[in-house]
C-alpha cells in the first residue's frame, strides 16, 4: 500500500519531555492534568549499523513491530517509477527461512496485524501481535530486511506486477479524482526532481520492472545501516536487546546512503490545468502552492495557517465558499510537508453543476478578508488546544507509538520528537502565521487543477490548459495476464552463526474482559462503562434508537447534519469554538437504526464537554438557513456517492436482497428525490420522535462512574420515557437468488464484485459462530478469497467476505474488485471456492481458526473506540458484560461437525445474488457468459434497464 508519512501537531499546554531513561514511569494522573506526556525509549545501535528503538508499555499482553527503511519514490530512476512500492510488495513474499508467504497468511493467523507503506521518502513495514508470537516476529521481521532478496523469481515479480497494478487501478484509474496527484506532481516539479512522479508510478514503468532491477535496488538501499527498528509493548528491555542483537545483528550493513538534501519545487508561475474524469460527478478545484520540507523551521505555523484559513467553520476561505457562495459543503487546506519539499493545499469538491471560476474567486475572497482581519486569537487558542487530544490519541496504543517512534528516528533522528513537534506548534504566534502566509501564499504561483465530469469542461477555471495523464486501455480481447507463484527459487543459503528456523510460541496471553460498570438513569436510560487511566482521555457516546429506520428518506441523517451546525443559541462557528477550546471532538452521525452522538475529551475536560452535548441534543439550531447548507450538502454527497463503483455495487446488492421498502434496502442518507422533499418541519418533527424511542450511553476511558454518572444525568431529563417503538419490516422473498446482475459504468479499469444472501441477524444464537466459520474464508489477506485471488492468480489488491452487525437479519457479502480482464475466472473462482468451502473444511482448518481468534481478541480490545465497541454490543444486542469470553469458549468447544453445519445452514452458494460493476463494452460478455445466459442489466440506482 502507499502511505503518507504520520504528523503529529503537537499539544496545547504543560511541560512536555522526551525521556531516553528506559526506567522513566508513565505520567499519573497529577502529570496528565498539567499536560505532561512521556515518551521513555531505549536507543542502540547495532555493529551493522541498524538503529534500534525499544518502548516499554506493559498496558496490553500486545507487542508492536515497526521498521523503516530510508527509500521512498523520491529515490527512484526515471523510467522506473513506483518501484519503491513495488519492492516493498516483493518484501512480504518469500524469505531464505521463512516458509513462502507467511507474511501476509502466517501473521494474522498468529493473531496479529501486518501491512506495510510507501510514501515518497520511505518505506515502512509493521505488526502488532500478542506477546506469545514475539520471537516470530523477530524472525520474519530480520528476515525480510536481510535474508530475502536471493528468494525471488521471475514468476514472483511478474505475479506481484499484477497485484500491484491492480491496486493503482483500484485506488487511482478507477476511482473519481484518482489522477489528480499526478497532474499536480507533473506540473509542480520539473523534470528530474524527485517528486515528479506519484509514489504509485506508471503502469509502463511497473511492467518494465526486470529481476536485475529488484536485486539492484535490494543492494542499493536495503542494508541494516538505511533502517531503524522500533519495538513497542510488553517487553523486557535487556531481554529483547539480546533479542534483536541475535536476530538482526548478521544482517549485512549495505553502502551508506547519503541524506538527500532539501530541493524546493522552483515553481516560477501559476499553472492552470483541467482534467475530464469519467468517474467524477462533482467538479473539484485544487490550489498547490510550494511550501517547506519536514522538520523547517516554518513546517508548524502553515500547518496552524491551513486550519485557520479554511480549517473551521469560523475561517475566512470557508465562510466565502461555504456560508455565503453557497459553492460546497466543506473546504479543505492542508500542508502537506516532505523530506524535500512541501506543498500547501486548498481542495473544494463543488456542488453538482458548479463554475470552478467562482469557487477560484471565493477562495481569493476569503485570502483578502484574512489579510484585512488578521489571526483571530481564540482560533489560534483552540487550534493549540485541539492538539493535544491529539497527541494523545494518536500515541494511545503501541502500534501508534512504533510507527510514529520509527520515522521520526529515521527522518528527524529523534524517536520523541512528536514531544517537540508539540512543543514548536504550541509557541507558533500570530506574526509567525501572517508572516508564513506572506512568503508562501499571497500573490504567490501555485498549480490550479480542475477536475470536472465527463463533458463538463465548462466547468473548469477560465483559461485552463488540458492535463495529460497515462490512462489504461480497457480491452476484451487481452488475455487474462495469468500468472502464478511459481516454483521455490534455486539459490545457496546465505550462512549464519545462529539457527534461523522458526521459533517457538511463547507463553499465549488469554484475553479477560476489562470490568464493566453499569449505571440506571431516569426514563429508563442505561449507561456502561469502562474505566481505564492509560491515558488522560474520556471517549463516550449517546445512541438515540431510530436513524433511517424511522424514515429512510433521509431525514435521520439530516437532522444529525444540523445537529453538528450549533445550537438554538451558538452558531456552528461558536459551538465549533467551545468544543475546540477544551481540546474536544463531537461529531453526530446517523446510521440504519439510531442516531450516534460520539465524544473524545481530555478527562479534566469531560463535564464541560458532556455539557455541550447535552446542549446539542437539547435545542438542535433549526434555521431555515443552515437547513437549506445542510440539505445542500446531502444532495452533493448523494451525487458524489452515485460516482464511487463500490457504493453503486453495495446499494444494488442491499436493493436486491432487502427491496425497496425495508430500510436496509437504501441508502441511509436517502437518495436525491427523497432527500429534496424533506423539509424542515420534518427534520423538526423526527426530532420529537427519537426524544422518545429510548437512549444507551457508553462511556470508556479516564473517569469513573459515579463522574459519569453525576455528568449524564441532566442529558437524560431531556428525553421522555420510551413511548416509540421501531417498527418491524418484513424481509422480501427472495427472487433475485441465483441470479447475476450488471452495472455499467464506462471505462472502468476494474471490475466490482459484491455475492451476497441474507444469513442473520446478530442476537441469532448462531452469530458468532457463523463470523468464526467465514474467518478462513474471508477473513483479510491470511483468507482463502484473498490467497487465491490476490497472492495465488494476482487478479485483485484485496478480497474478503464478512456478516454485517445488526438487529435485523443481515447478508453475508463477499466483495472483491478485479481487473476487467479477469472478471469471469474470479467470478468462477468465488463461486467454486463458496461451494466447497464447508465440505472441504478439516480439522487444521478448525485448530487455525480456534488460534487466530482467541489471539486476535488479546489485541483487538486495546483502544478505547475498541472498548466502546464492547459496550455497545452489550446494551444493544442484549449480550453479556463478557460475551467476548462466552464466545471464546464457545469457539474452542466447536468440533469439525459444527463448522460444517453452520456453513452448511447459512453460506449455500445456489442462494447468492452477485452483482457486478464494470465496463460493458468489455465485460458484460463474459459476465454473461457466467450467468449461463441469463444475465440482468441494473442502472447505477439497483433498478433493471427496460
Amino acid at each position: 500500500m502507499t502511505q503518507m508519512r504520520w504528523i503529529l501537531a503537537g499539544v496545547a499546554a504543560g511541560a512536555l519531555a522526551a525521556c531516553s531513561n528506559p526506567g522513566t514511569e508513565k505520567p499519573g494522573k497529577d502529570d496528565a492534568e498539567a499536560g505532561t506526556f512521556d515518551l521513555p525509549y531505549e536507543k542502540f545501535t547495532l555493529a551493522n549499523g541498524l538503529d534500534v528503538v525499544l518502548h516499554e508499555d506493559h498496558s496490553d499482553p500486545i507487542v508492536a513491530f515497526s521498521t523503516v527503511v530510508e527509500v521512498g519514490s523520491n529515490r527512484e530512476k526515471p523510467g522506473r517509477t513506483g518501484f519503491a512500492h513495488f519492492f516493498e510488495h516483493m518484501s512480504f513474499n518469500d524469505s531464505e527461512n521463512v516458509p513462502r508467504g507467511w507474511n501476509r497468511k502466517a501473521i494474522p493467523e498468529w493473531g496479529g496485524n501486518r501491512n506495510g507503506g510507501t510514501w515518497s521518502d520511505g518505506t515502512i513495514y509493521y505488526e502488532v501481535v500478542p506477546k506469545d508470537a514475539f520471537d516470530k516476529i523477530l524472525w520474519i521481521d530480520s528476515d525480510r530486511l536481510g535474508y530475502m532478496i536471493n528468494t525471488v523469481t521471475t514468476d514472483a515479480l511478474e505475479r506481484e506486477k499484477q497485484v500491484v497494478k491492480n491496486e493503482k487501478r483500484q485506488r487511482v484509474d478507477n476511482a473519481p479524482y484518482g489522477y489528480t496527484q499526478e497532474v499536480i506532481r507533473t506540473a509542480l516539479y520539473p523534470e528530474g526532481h524527485p517528486y515528479n512522479w506519484t509514489v504509485i508510478g506508471q503502469l509502463p514503468d511497473l511492467q518494465a520492472a526486470t529481476l536485475s532491477d529488484v536485486k539492484e535496488f535490494y543492494d542499493q538501499y536495503y542494508g541494516a545501516a538505511n533502517a531503524t527498528l522500533v519495538i513497542a509493548g510488553d517487553i523486557d528491555l535487556t531481554e529483547t536487546r539480546e533479542k534483536v542483537e541475535r536476530w538482526f545483528g548478521e544482517i549485512r550493513r549495505g553502502p551508506d546512503v547519503e541524506p538527500l538534501k532539501p530541493l524546493p519545487a522552483g515553481l516560477t508561475e501559476t499553472k492552470s490545468l483541467y482534467f475530464e474524469d469519467s468517474f467524477a460527478t462533482l467538479p473539484e478545484l485544487r490550489i498547490t502552492f510550494p511550501s517547506v520540507e519536514s522538520y523547517n523551521a516554518d513546517e508548524p505555523a502553515l500547518s496552524v495557517l491551513a486550519r485557520l484559513l479554511a480549517g473551521t467553520k469560523n475561517s475566512p476561505v470557508y465562510r466565502a465558499v461555504v456560508d455565503e457562495g453557497k459553492l460546497a459543503p466543506d473546504v479543505t487546506s492542508y500542508n502537506n510537508s516532505m523530506e524535500l519539499a512541501g506543498e500547501f493545499v486548498f481542495q473544494v469538491r463543488a456542488n453538482a453543476g458548479t463554475d470552478l471560476d467562482d469557487v477560484h474567486a471565493a477562495i481569493h475572497d476569503g485570502f483578502v478578508r484574512f489579510e484585512t482581519d488578521g489571526v483571530d486569537a481564540k482560533d489560534l487558542e483552540r487550534i493549540k488546544a485541539e492538539q493535544e487530544t491529539i497527541l494523545y490519541s494518536q500515541l494511545s496504543t503501541v502500534l501508534g507509538k512504533a510507527i510514529q517512534m520509527s520515522q521520526d528516528d529515521v527522518f528527524a533522528g529523534d524517536p520523541a520528537y512528536a514531544i517537540k513537534a508539540a512543543e514548536k506548534l504550541r509557541a507558533v504566534t500570530a506574526e509567525d502565521v501572517m508572516r508564513v502566509y506572506k512568503t508562501y501564499v499571497k500573490d504567490k504561483p501555485a498549480i490550479l487543477t480542475s477536475f470536472v465530469p465527463k463533458g463538463s469542461v465548462d466547468l473548469a477555471l477560465e483559461g485552463s490548459s488540458l492535463a495529460t495523464v497515462w490512462i489504461e486501455e480497457v480491452r476484451s480481447d487481452v488475455a487474462a495476464e495469468e500468472v502464478s507463484q511459481g516454483a521455490l527459487a534455486t539459490y545457496e543459503r546465505t550462512p549464519s552463526t545462529h539457527d534461523r528456523s522458526e521459533p517457538p510460541f511463547g507463553d499465549l496471553p488469554m484475553f479477560t474482559t476489562p470490568d464493566i460498570w453499569e449505571a440506571s438513569l431516569d426514563h429508563g436510560v442505561r449507561m456502561l462503562g469502562i474505566e481505564t487511566s492509560e491515558t488522560p482521555l474520556v471517549t463516550f457516546n449517546i445512541t438515540l434508537e431510530g436513524g433511517a429506520w424511522l424514515d429512510p428518506a433521509g431525514t435521520a441523517n439530516l437532522l444529525a447534519a444540523l445537529m453538528n451546525e450549533g445550537t438554538a443559541t451558538r452558531t456552528p462557528a461558536d459551538m465549533e469554538q467551545a468544543i475546540g477550546l477544551l481540546g474536544s471532538g463531537i461529531t453526530v452521525d446517523a446510521g440504519t437504526d439510531e442516531i450516534t452522538i460520539s465524544a473524545t475529551a481530555l478527562s479534566r475536560n469531560f463535564e464541560e464537554t458532556v455539557a455541550l452535548v447535552q446542549e446539542i441534543l437539547a435545542s438542535p439550531r433549526f434555521e431555515a438557513e443552515d437547513f437549506e447548507r445542510v440539505k445542500s450538502a446531502a444532495l452533493t454527497a448523494i451525487e458524489g456517492r452515485d460516482a464511487d463503483p463500490n457504493a453503486i455495487a453495495s446499494l444494488a446488492l442491499n436493493r436486491l436482497l432487502y427491496g425497496t421498502e425495508h430500510p436496509q434496502g437504501t441508502a441511509n442518507s436517502g437518495t436525491a428525490d427523497t432527500v429534496g422533499t424533506v423539509s424542515l418541519d420534518d427534520v423538526q418533527a423526527f426530532y420529537d420522535v427519537i426524544k422518545g424511542t429510548g437512549m444507551r450511553i457508553h462511556v470508556a476511558g479516564d473517569v469513573s462512574q459515579e463522574r459519569a454518572a453525576a455528568a449524564f444525568g441532566g442529558l437524560a431529563g431531556l428525553l421522555r420515557t420510551p413511548d416509540t417503538s421501531l417498527p418491524d419490516y418484513p424481509v422480501p422473498e427472495q427472487v433475485n437468488a441465483g441470479k447475476v446482475f450488471f452495472i455499467d459504468v464506462p471505462d472502468s479499469k476494474q471490475s466490482v464484485i459484491f455475492a451476497g444472501k441474507l444469513a442473520l441477524a446478530s442476537t441469532d444464537p448462531d452469530a458468532a459462530r457463523l463470523s468464526f466459520a467465514n474467518e478462513k474464508l474471508g477473513g483479510g489477506i491470511s483468507g482463502d478469497l484473498a490467497q487465491v485471488l490476490r497472492i495465488e492468480k494476482g487478479y485483485t489488491y484485496g478480497a474478503v467476505s464478512l456478516i454485517s452487525d445488526g438487529r435485523a437479519i443481515q447478508p453475508f457479502r463477499a466483495i472483491t474488485s478485479v481487473r476487467a480482464n479477469a472478471t469471469e475466472a474470479s467470478l468462477d473462482i468465488i463461486r467454486e471456492m463458496i461451494a466447497s468451502y464447508g465440505p472441504d473444511f478439516t480439522e487444521a482448518d478448525v485448530q487455525m481458526t480456534k488460534d487466530k481468534v482467541v489471539k486476535n481478541n488479546t489485541r483487538t480490545y486495546e483502544s478505547l473506540n475498541a472498548k466502546l465497541g464492547i459496550l455497545q454490543k452489550v446494551s444493544k444486542f442484549g449480550k453479556p458484560a463478557d460475551y467476548v469470553e462466552q464466545e471464546q469458549a464457545e469457539l474452542l468447544s466447536m468440533t469439525l461437525d459444527d463448522f460444517k453445519t453452520v456453513t452448511a445452514a447459512y453460506l449455500q452458494e445456489p442462494e447468492l445474488t452477485y452483482v457486478v460493476v464494470g465496463d460493458k463494452a468489455t465485460q458484460f460478455d463474459a459476465v454473461n457468459n457466467f450467468a449461463g445466459g441469463k444475465l440482468v442489466e441494473l442502472d447505477i440506482y439497483g433498478a433493471p434497464l427496460d
